[in-house]
């Protein structure tokens, strides 16, 4: 057995002759070679429930029978078990496989195995020998095919031999430089599936941190960081490749909890300031395309159906959806860029190595929550009294509050979930008079020739007909009597 670690990131295929030229790899020892993959599975397909692979690969004259288990993947680092051997034709032949993997198959799963879909591509690798490690650097540009079904790859995947996994990080910086690349975690498998109907791409909520009490906090923090940014990578080629606005909406969750995040490790000298900048800068890209998004694809949707001549605001709908489209493009260049991909490089390398040291957990996450909470407590007490601009600094105070708790909340199980439920409902209804002003000042500035104005004031009089700004103070007041699940 090997254990493979593994960084891949998706290039354009048209880059690849820069990837060829650069000066890290001019030097290298290359080969070239054809590869000819066949996948195989049962027709029930137990092995992608299991998420494991089996592939017969041609390399040359030969072929070479692999076993793969998934564990996973952080940035487009993947580390997994791996069982290879050679055998002697295009038929799998498991007596050559070691015990250990043949107990991951189990008997009736090798006796039903065929092949489902295949690999075709022309690889070229490097073999770069650096200070702190050997690394094969394999450029893939061909198809996966499933019956008629076919999908373009151009891939390029870093392979430790030897040395510290940081070094991974190391060269893709540096091929960066050159060449556009991005994060990518679904591995060749994963998208033959995807041919097959057996796997869809779909938009990736927030996905739970391997924390537990006992942990120090830096670590608590390194995990919870982690699962952040892999839900950052999980939708990322969806943001990418799609226009749909569950995407952009996912993404923008997790860099919100890294920017908490960011917020929460400054007390423990983790706060990495240079971090902070680009994912602001991030972030201002990114949410004018989000409010668009929801004025188009909720508020006006809800506006036409409801109101009794929707043929009135055809030309308001039809700016918003251009407005929606440009911003959306500037969104995916943003998360395609150069400067987001290093970073997402900078983060995985930094992140790689347990933080054993430092104070207990359970101490640290107690006081970030209630600093959180008093700022909160304090303003809410106020509400009745709080004017517009008052409640919107409310709603920030509870967002803060509920990101912070979201985090933390694995070190105290089933017991925050209901206080946390609180807090967003309270957050939502505080969120309806920011929902407001935010869709009035997209419609003023679609309609700043004044061409529009008759619709924009028809979905003014709809907005806040149905806005029940006051429907806050209940929500609010119950969490000021809600029991902090830290204490």
């Amino acid at each position: 057995m090997t254990v493979e670690i593994e960084l891949k990131l998706a290039l354009p295929a048209h880059a690849a002759r820069r990837l060829r030229a650069h000066p890290l790899l001019r030097s290298a020892p290359v080969t070239r070679k054809v590869m000819l993959g066949l996948y195989f599975d049962t027709p029930e397909l137990d092995l992608f429930r299991r998420k494991s692979a089996f592939r017969l690969r041609r390399e040359g004259y030969h072929w070479v029978q692999t076993v793969k288990l998934d564990r996973g993947s952080v940035g487009g680092l993947s580390v997994r078990p791996e069982y290879e051997v050679a055998v002697t034709g295009n038929q799998p032949d498991f007596t050559v496989l070691p015990e250990v993997a043949r107990a991951a198959l189990t008997a009736d799963i090798e006796a039903r195995l065929a092949p489902v879909f295949s690999t075709e591509f022309r690889r070229t690798a490097w073999l770069l020998e650096i200070d702190n490690g050997r690394i094969e650097v394999a450029l893939d540009i061909g198809h996966i095919r499933a019956g008629d079904a076919d999908l373009p790859v151009a891939e390029l995947e870093l392979e430790l031999l030897d040395g510290d996994g940081a070094c991974l990080f190391d060269v893709a910086r540096q091929l960066l430089a050159t060449v556009p690349l991005v994060p990518e975690y679904r591995s060749k498998a994963l998208r033959g599936y995807a041919l097959l109907g057996a796997w869809r791409e779909s938009p990736c909520k927030a996905m739970p941190a391997a924390i537990e009490p006992g942990l120090p906090a830096a670590e608590v923090w390194r995990l919870s960081f982690l699962a952040a940014l892999a839900q950052f990578g999980h939708n990322l080629p969806g943001l990418l490749a799609q226009d749909d606005p569950e995407y952009l909406h996912q993404t923008r969750v997790a860099v919100r909890r890294m920017r908490i995040l960011l917020s929460l490790g400054r007390g423990l000298a983790l706060g990495r300031p240079a971090w902070r900048e680009v994912l602001r800068s991030f972030m201002t890209v990114i949410s004018p395309a989000r409010d668009l998004d929801v004025l188009v694809t909720e508020t006006l949707v809800r506006a036409v159906a409801g109101l009794p001549d929707p043929s009135r605001l055809a030309g308001l709908v039809s700016r918003a959806e251009a407005a929606r489209v440009r911003a959306g493009r500037l969104a995916r260049a943003a998360a395609g860029s150069t400067e987001l991909t290093a970073l997402t490089l900078e983060m995985g390398a930094a992140l790689l190595d347990p933080l054993r040291d430092g104070p207990d957990a359970l101490g640290w996450a107690s006081q970030a929550l209630d600093r959180r909470w008093r700022a909160f407590r304090k303003l809410a007490r106020q509400f009745d009294t709080l004017d517009a601009e008052g409640r919107h600094r409310l709603r920030l105070l509870a967002k803060r509050l509920r990101y912070t708790g979201e985090v933390l909340a694995p070190l105290y199980g089933r017991r925050a979930r209901r206080f946390l439920v609180q807090v967003a409902e309270a957050q939502d209804r505080l969120g309806v008079a920011n929902d407001v002003a935010v869709a009035h000042r997209l419609l003023a500035d679609l309609d700043r020739d004044g061409r529009m104005a008759y619709a924009r004031g028809l979905v003014e009089g709809f907005i806040a007909a149905g806005a029940h700004v006051d429907e806050a103070a209940a929500p609010v007041r119950r969490v000021l009597r809600a029991r902090p699940f830290w204490r």
